[in-house]
This record gives structure tokens, sequence and C-alpha cells, in this order.
């Protein structure tokens, strides 16, 4: 039969197949690496192991007195900020160390960044200060807060405010982390794999991914993580679940907790060191002025503190307006795809 006979049905090259990893190693990898889940577990399992090992450690060398359970709070102090908070953060961000070395990817996709860390501290420390300011001067100035002179001077009020600042540091560094650093990427990545799974066309995974997650750990944990303090109630814990949206949002939109841990920083101590109110039920040793809340709880907070009341949801819906404002939009990264390369949205190429 003539080669050009239309009748004559042409041959057809089989096209390679792409190699498949092995069933074995699919089940422990994905696109991004080692698989969320599995990370979350390892990540669980080297928590609890540092965890026994400080039990250990403090009961056989006594490193912390033992207390009656029954008795009532007492004023925190800034040498306890210091150690469990910024024992607490050691710990994570270690651990979250060994699993970027282990996941063979950066640390800084928990959200301790260099790039832009001291402008973007340094901004939320200013307007922590400023916001926490202005909802005080909201209390005092519908009555429902008053302030009874100085606590302290001179050299002392000095001391105490450093010593505070430096506790307070801690506590931001730990909250946030603990809340909004590797579980939050970890999760975020494994939602937004399972988005990707269920619609490969959806163009919003990531972002799915973040904000499931932030609801799980930075507004739902975040809020039970201050169920047990002493004055909490319902106002002050919705406030506590608003704020972690705040600051969960303030990480999606730069990649970094460096604003959140300045402003977490400098709003807890301009709360409890500067005003002397109370932080969340909780006060402390050493503040610089004395005042007490008057009127409606719902206005004023109560034994909660400022925190508590009504109008620090609009104070907290102003932070977030500044962060949209103020803040350079930046990409929160999840996997290997995305680069650090800002895109221009209509030509797709570098800014």
């Amino acid at each position: 039969m003539n080669e050009l006979d239309p009748q004559q049905p042409e041959a057809i090259t089989p096209e390679p197949f792409a190699p498949q990893p092995p069933t074995l190693r699919r089940l422990f990898f994905g696109d991004d690496g080692l698989r969320a889940g599995w990370s979350m577990l390892l990540f669980i399992l080297l928590i609890v192991a540092a965890r026994f090992l400080a039990v250990f450690l403090i009961h056989h060398f006594h490193l912390i007195p033992k207390t009656d359970p029954k008795a009532p709070a007492e004023p925190g102090t800034a040498k306890s900020a210091i150690l469990g908070d910024g024992g607490i953060f050691l710990v994570l961000a270690l651990i979250s160390w060994i699993m970027s070395f282990i996941e063979r990817r950066p640390f800084s996709r928990f959200g301790i960044t260099a790039k832009r860390m001291v402008p973007d501290f340094l901004a939320g420390l200013l307007w922590g200060f400023v916001c926490l300011s202005i909802l005080v001067g909201t209390l005092f100035l519908t009555h429902t807060l008053a302030f009874d002179g100085v606590a302290l001077h001179g050299a002392l009020a000095l001391t105490y405010g450093a010593k505070w600042f430096l506790g307070f540091l801690c506590v931001g560094l730990a909250e946030e982390f603990m809340t909004r650093g590797y579980i939050q990427y970890t999760v975020s990545r494994g939602v937004a794999g399972i988005v990707r799974a269920l619609d490969p066309t959806n163009r919003h995974a990531h972002a799915w991914g973040f904000w499931i997650a932030a609801f799980l750990f930075s507004i739902c944990l975040f809020m039970a993580g201050h169920l047990a303090n002493p004055g909490e109630h319902l106002a002050g814990i919705i406030a506590v679940g608003l704020a972690g949206a705040v600051f969960a949002f303030s990480l999606y939109r730069t990649g970094s907790l460096w604003w959140a841990i300045g402003f977490h920083t400098s709003w807890d101590w301009a709360q409890s060191y500067f005003y002397g109110v109370r932080d969340s039920g909780t006060t402390i040793q050493g503040h610089l002025l004395n005042s007490h809340p008057l009127g409606s709880t719902l206005l004023s907070g109560g034994d909660t503190g400022p925190e508590g009341s009504i109008f620090v949801i609009p104070t907290l819906l102003l932070v977030a307006a500044i962060i949209h404002v103020t803040l350079p939009r930046r990409s929160y990264f999840l996997t290997p795809d995305q680069t650090d390369t800002e895109l221009t949205p209509t030509t797709g190429q570098p800014i």
C-alpha cells in the first residue's frame, strides 16, 4: 500500500509517562515537601518531649517553688514574664528551627523574618501605645475609668518601666509565635493543599488555608489561652478573639510577625504598667499610675480591664484599618512555587 494512501492509519507514538514517586514516598511527601499532617505530628511530639523534660528539670532541681492552687492570684512580676514567656518562645523557636531543617524550608516562613524587622516592630510599638491610649482616653472621657495619682517616681519608675517592657516583649514573642508562627504556617499549607486537591483551579487556596488556620489558632486557641485569667468575662474573651483576627491580618498582609509583636508589647505595657489598669483580668507589681473602673461593666470592662469594655471593638477595627493603610503589602508564602518577588497585577513582571 502506498505511503501517501489516505486510508493508511497513522502510526501513533505513545507519549512517555512521567515517573511517579514510590507510593511510600507519596504517603509522606507532597509537592511542597513533608506533608503538613506529618509535620504537625512531629512538631507536637517534640513539644510533648520538651514539656516532659521541663517538668523533670523543674521538679528535680526545685526551680519553681510550690504554691497553693486555691490561694488568690498575686500580681504578676516582670521576672516571671521574662522567664516564663521568654522560655516558652525560645523552646517554640528551637523546635520550629528543627522542623525547618527537617522540612528544608527557611525558618523565616514561620513569621520571624529579617526583612523589615526593625521598621515593622517599631511601627507596631508606636501604634500599640497610641491605640491603647485612645481606648483608655475614651473610658476616661465617658467617666468609666478614674485615675488615682502616680504610683512610682524617678529611678524606680524607669526601672520598672524597663523591666516590664522586656517582660511584655517576651509575652508578645511567646503569644504571637505560639498561635501565629509554625502552627499557623503548617496548618495553612495543609488546608491549602486540600483545597487545591478538591479544586485544582481554585485561585484562592492559599487564602482559604490561611484564614481557616487563623480561625482555629489565632482566634479560638488565642481565646482559650485567656480563659484562665482571673477576672476575665465573656466580653473580654470575645475581644481577645477579635484581637487575634487583627494580628492574623497583619501577618497575612506582611508575611511577618514583627508588627504584631511590637503592637502586642506596647499595648500590654501601656495597659498594665503605664496606665495601671487590668490586662485581661490580671494585675502587675510596679505600675506607673493608679486607676480603677467606674460604672457599668459593659462600658468600663470591670475586673477584666479595658479589653472587657465594649469600646475595645471600635478600637480594634481602627487597628485593622491602620494595618491596611500603613503596612506595605507583601505576601504570606506557603509553598515553594511562591517566590519573594512581588509581581505587578497586570504584566506579571517584577516590580
